[in-house]
């Protein structure tokens, strides 16, 4: 069964070019199953509400008229994306908060995946994230994939930054979804998977304290314990060894480099999102790994992760 059939995308109101939409499409194509994909949009213009000399009918007749512009305007950008055999449709809404008017779409459509996408410095060669992307990744409820360019690169591959050397059960489930979503997504994009795990380096104080401290045998034991947790992680999903890569070092400096060296189109982070009102944060080192990627990035919750905007536990 595929991961993801019903996907939501959030529509680039600044150009024509919608690298969102093609790779929701490129998606949706070779899915198992029937998909649908909905092409979304959220606009406000605060002078519309602002308009004393108009009645409230007008002011809503007027909405409706900037929304119907853009319904148009989406159907014809969307027009050279479209597949046959895959269910689309437009839907665009007036809201004032762009992450608040998506996050609702993704639980009232019950949406599988979010795609949205984001901009590139042309000097810098770098993705910018903007503060709706944050938003959308510490918040929403589904998987958020953030993307790059329309083609998907040639030879290229796709990479979990999986974190093995835990024993808490957050990390684990996390492990195992990135694992899943990585089959499905090479599957249905022809690329080479990669599982990717970080140690840490042993800390210089440790010498200093404890003299009779052996770093090199720690580093052994450490190391050691990385390895044979992947071995575990990669057995139990079919992956061969030349498909993982453990590595010395900070997760936010190993992974962008890894993803460098392989030719990587996209990389799977696990974010330790809590339940209730913590749910707004995303952990510290997947924040600074994903600021230093320059791929797509596609960032999953724990499972029992609970969005501060979810309806149901609005008060």
């Amino acid at each position: 069964m595929s991961i993801y059939n019903k996907i939501l995308v959030v529509a680039d109101i600044n150009k024509d070019e919608q690298p969102a939409l093609a790779r929701a499409m490129q998606l949706a194509a070779q899915s198992r199953s029937p998909s649908k994909v909905t092409f979304f949009l959220s606009i406000y213009d605060f002078s519309y509400d602002m308009t004393s000399m108009l009645s409230v009918d007008e002011r809503d007749a007027m909405r409706r008229g900037v929304i119907g512009q853009r319904e148009k305007w989406m159907h014809k950008v969307a027009s050279d994306y479209l597949v046959e055999g895959v269910n689309f449709e437009v839907r665009v809404v007036w809201h004032n908060r762009p992450y608040e008017a998506i996050i609702a779409e993704v639980f009232s459509g019950e949406h599988d995946i979010l795609i949205k996408g984001t901009r590139k410095h042309d000097v810098l060669e770098s993705v910018i994230f903007t503060p709706t992307d944050w938003h959308l990744l510490r918040k929403c409820p589904c998987p958020v994939l953030l993307v790059k360019n329309a083609e998907w690169p040639e030879n290229s591959s796709i990479i979990a930054s999986v974190h093995v050397g835990s024993e808490n059960e957050t990390h684990l489930g996390l492990n195992d979804s990135m694992v899943e979503q990585l089959k499905s997504l090479t599957e249905r994009l022809g690329a080479e998977p990669y599982l990717v795990n970080a140690y840490p380096v042993t800390p210089a104080n440790i010498t200093i304290e404890l003299p009779e401290f052996d770093p090199a045998t720690y580093t052994d034991a450490v190391r050691g314990h990385h390895l044979t947790a992947m071995k575990a992680l990669r057995q139990k999903h079919g992956y061969d060894d030349e498909q993982t890569i453990v590595e010395q070092g900070l997760p936010e400096d190993i992974i962008p480099e890894v993803a460098e060296r392989v030719n990587a189109a996209m990389v799977i982070i696990g974010t330790t999102g809590r339940t209730g009102l913590s749910a707004v944060f995303i952990g510290n080192t997947a924040e600074h790994v994903i600021d230093k990627i320059n791929c797509d990035v596609l960032a999953l919750k724990p499972k029992g992760y609970i969005s501060p905007l979810d309806p149901k536990t609005a008060i």
